[in-house]
C-alpha cells in the first residue's frame, strides 16, 4: 500500500488538515487512490528504475503521491470522479479557451476574479493564466525565471487568491489552466543560492561545470535558443568560478533531471500546484527537459519517460488535471508528445506549425502549405487533440517546411526576409504592422511580434482612417478566426484579440521590457475599449459579436465534434481554402478567402443546397463568390453515411 495515513479518527469522523469527513467516506477515497497507485505501480516503477535505477528515491516518490492526493482539497476530489467518469471532457467542441496576463487583464488575480462576469460574456470556459509564480523583475523572462514554485508573485496576490479564483472559476464552469516551467529555475530561486554558494548537493541539481572543456563539447552540439539576445548555452559565474548551463537567458539555469531528487522535488510542485485547482497545466519547454553530451539536448528519448510519468502520476493524485505540452517545433517532432494510444503522455499540445503556416498564408496569399499542414494534422488518430490559436504570448518563429516551398520555388532565407519586411508593413502590398524579434544580422534570421488585430489590417486602417480598409481589415480578422474554429481540436483565443486590440508601444519606456519586442502584444487590456463590445458600429463589437457568433456555432453543431472527419478541399485557387467537416448527418464545408479580391469556386462534388451558418442564406457550390477576405460556413443536413463516401480528391 502507497503512503501513510495522516487522519485524525474519532471512530465516526476524521480530520484532514482541518476539514472534517467521515470514516466511510475516507475509506473510500483511500480505497480508490490505492487502486488508481495500482493500475499504474508497475509501469511507473519500471520506468522510474530505467531513468534513476534509486529504490529509495521512488519509495519516497510513492509516500509523497499518497501525501498530495490526501491533502487535495473535497471539491478537486469530487472533480476528479466526475472527469474519471468522463475521461474526454476536454475534447468537447464545448471548450473554448483565452489566455491572458494577470496583471494587464486585472491587475491582480482577485481582479480576475471580479471580471468572469466578462470572461462568461466572451464564451470562454477555459482561462490559461500566464506566468504568475514568484520571479525578480528584470531577471523574469516574462515569468518564466521562477524563483519559488509555491509562492504567488506578491504583485499579482498569494496561493489563497489563486485557490478563491479557481474555486470561484469551477462554479461558473470555467476551467484554469497554468504555465508550470520545468526545464529551468530563476537564479534567484533557494536551490541557485544554495549552488552558488557551493554547496554540492544543489549543485548537482543544475549543470556545474569548472572545467570550460566539457561546456564546449556541449556548444558542438546543442542550438542556441537565442543566438542574437542570449549567445550560447552556459554562463560563466565569477563569484564561484563555474559555468552553469543557461539554454534560455542566464538567470534561467537548467536543472539536471539526470538526479532523481530533481524529479521527485518538481513533481512534489507540480502536485502542490495541482490541488490549487488546476484544470490543465502546461508543461514549459518539455523537449529541452535532458540533456545529454554529444547530442543537441533535443527530444531525447528520456524526455518522454519523463512526461509519461508525469501523465500517471496526474492520474494516480488529481485524474481531473491534463497536461498541455508546449513543443514548439515540426509535426514530425511535436506528435510523439501525445505517447500512443496505449502509452499517452500530454493530452494537448499546441498547433504551433499551422499557426505560423497561417501567417505565411496571410502574407503569400498562396494556401498550399497551409491545406498540407492541415492534411497531416486531420490524418492523425482523433485521440490526438491540439489547442489550436493565431495568437500567443510569444513571438511568430517561421518554422515552415521549406523543403516543400523548395518545390515551389521558394528559398528559405529570401523568404524568410519577405516575411519579415511583410510584417513590419515595408512591402507595397501589406498592410500588417509588427515588429522583428531577436533578429540576427548575420543568418537574416527573425521572429515576428504583434497582435491579431495589428497583423490583420486594423491598426494600419483605424491610423489612416480608412473605413473601407477597416471594414476588410475586420472581415479578415474574423475569417481568420472562422478558420482557426474550423480545425480539429480547442480554438484559443489570445486576451484583447476579442476586442481587436492593437499593438501597445508603450513597453519601450518600460527599461525591463524596451529589449524585448514581445512586449509589443503583450499591453494592458483595453478596458474602454472592452465597452464597445456590444457596439457593432466600431471594430471592437464587431469582432466580439463575429467571435461570440463563432464559438456559438462550433458549442451547438455536432460537426464541430473531435470525433467529426475532417478533411481539406481543392478549390482549384490557391488563394482559398476550403475544410470540410462532417458527423451523423451534418456536413459543414467552411471556405476562406486569403486575398483582397473576390473569389469564385465550385464544389461539384458537394451538389444539393447548403445554409451559411453565419447569414441563413441559401447557396448552392456552384460558381459561389467569396467576399474579399471573407468566409462562409456551408451546412447541409444529410442522411448518415460513413467517412468514405466522401470523395477521394477531397
Amino acid at each position: 500500500m502507497a503512503g501513510k495515513k495522516k487522519i485524525m479518527d474519532d471512530g465516526k469522523n476524521i480530520t484532514r488538515g482541518g476539514a472534517i469527513e467521515t470514516v466511510e467516506a475516507a475509506r473510500a477515497m483511500e480505497a480508490l487512490f490505492q487502486a488508481r497507485f495500482a493500475r499504474h505501480h508497475e509501469e511507473l516503477r519500471w520506468l522510474y528504475m530505467e531513468l534513476y535505477d534509486n529504490d529509495s528515491m521512488f519509495a519516497e516518490l510513492c509516500e509523497e503521491l499518497y501525501v498530495y492526493a490526501d491533502q487535495r482539497p473535497a471539491a478537486l476530489k469530487k472533480r476528479d470522479l466526475e472527469r474519471e467518469a468522463d475521461p474526454e471532457w476536454y475534447k468537447s467542441n464545448d471548450l473554448t479557451g483565452m489566455m491572458l496576463y494577470i496583471d494587464n487583464f486585472a491587475g491582480d488575480l482577485n481582479g480576475v476574479r471580479k471580471k468572469l462576469p466578462y470572461i462568461e460574456k466572451t464564451g470562454v470556459n477555459l482561462i490559461h493564466l500566464m506566468p504568475f509564480l514568484d520571479t525578480v523583475p528584470g531577471r523574469s523572462d516574462g515569468g518564466y525565471a521562477v524563483a519559488d514554485f509555491r509562492a504567488v508573485r506578491p504583485d499579482l496576490g498569494t496561493m489563497d487568491d489563486l485557490e478563491k479564483l479557481t474555486a470561484a472559476c469551477h462554479k461558473k464552469g470555467v476551467n484554469v489552466c497554468m504555465d508550470f516551467v520545468m526545464n529551468h529555475t530563476s537564479q534567484d530561486h533557494q536551490w541557485a543560492k544554495r549552488a552558488r554558494a557551493g554547496d554540492g548537493e544543489y549543485m548537482s541539481r543544475y549543470f556545474f561545470f569548472a572545467d570550460p572543456s566539457i561546456p564546449r563539447e556541449y556548444e558542438k552540439t546543442v542550438p542556441q535558443v537565442f543566438p542574437t539576445t542570449a549567445p550560447g548555452n552556459f554562463t560563466w559565474l565569477d563569484d564561484c568560478n563555474h559555468y552553469v548551463m543557461t539554454s534560455f537567458y542566464p538567470y534561467q539555469w537548467d536543472l539536471n533531471y539526470r538526479n532523481p531528487r530533481v524529479f521527485n522535488e518538481m513533481m512534489y510542485n507540480f502536485l502542490f500546484l495541482a490541488n490549487r485547482g488546476m484544470d490543465m497545466i502546461r508543461i514549459d519547454a518539455v523537449p529541452y527537459i535532458w540533456k545529454e553530451l554529444g547530442t543537441d539536448c533535443r527530444n531525447l528519448p528520456q524526455v518522454h519517460t519523463i512526461v509519461r510519468m508525469m501523465r500517471m502520476i496526474g492520474e494516480i493524485v488529481c485524474p481531473s488535471v491534463i497536461l498541455l505540452g508546449e513543443v514548439v517545433m515540426e509535426p514530425v517532432k511535436v506528435v510523439p508528445y501525445f505517447g500512443t494510444v496505449e502509452k499517452p503522455e500530454c493530452h494537448l499540445l499546441y498547433n504551433v506549425t499551422t499557426m505560423c503556416t497561417t501567417w505565411h498564408t496571410v502574407a503569400t496569399k498562396d494556401t498550399r502549405l497551409l491545406r498540407k499542414q492541415l492534411d497531416v494534422v486531420n490524418a492523425l488518430p482523433k485521440q490526438y487533440v491540439f489547442l489550436n490559436y493565431l495568437r500567443c504570448h510569444d513571438d511568430i518563429g517561421w518554422g515552415l517546411d521549406y523543403d516543400t516551398l523548395k518545390l515551389w520555388g521558394i528559398s528559405e532565407v529570401p523568404h524568410k526576409k519577405f516575411l519579415s519586411d511583410w510584417f513590419q508593413g515595408l512591402t507595397p502590398d501589406s498592410v500588417a504592422r509588427g515588429e522583428l524579434y531577436n533578429a540576427d544580422p548575420a543568418s537574416g534570421d527573425a521572429r515576428q511580434c504583434g497582435t491579431t488585430a495589428s497583423l490583420c489590417g486594423i491598426e494600419k486602417a483605424g491610423f489612416e482612417r480608412d473605413a473601407g480598409a477597416m471594414e476588410r481589415a475586420v472581415r479578415f480578422d474574423l475569417t481568420l478566426h472562422a478558420m482557426m474554429f474550423m480545425q480539429t481540436g480547442i480554438p484559443l483565443l489570445y486576451s484583447g484579440d476579442e476586442i481587436a486590440q492593437v499593438n501597445d508601444y508603450s513597453y519601450k519606456d518600460d527599461p525591463n521590457k524596451a529589449d524585448d519586442s514581445r512586449y509589443l502584444h503583450r499591453g494592458k487590456m483595453r478596458w474602454d475599449l472592452a465597452e464597445h463590445a456590444n457596439d457593432l458600429t466600431t471594430p471592437e463589437g464587431q469582432v466580439f459579436c463575429g467571435l461570440n457568433a463563432l464559438g456559438a456555432l462550433r458549442k451547438t453543431n455536432p460537426a464541430f465534434g473531435a470525433s467529426a472527419d475532417v478533411w481539406t478541399l481543392d478549390t482549384g485557387d490557391n488563394g482559398l481554402l476550403a475544410i470540410g467537416r462532417y458527423y451523423e448527418g451534418q456536413k459543414i464545408i467552411g471556405v476562406f478567402n486569403f486575398t483582397g479580391k473576390e473569389k469564385s469556386a465550385s464544389f461539384p462534388w458537394d451538389p444539393g443546397e447548403f445554409t451559411d451558418l453565419l447569414t441563413g442564406e441559401k447557396y448552392v457550390l456552384e460558381d459561389l463568390h467569396i467576399p474579399a477576405y471573407g468566409c462562409y460556413y456551408m451546412e447541409q443536413k444529410q442522411s448518415r453515411v460513413s467517412a468514405e463516401a466522401e470523395p477521394a480528391d477531397a
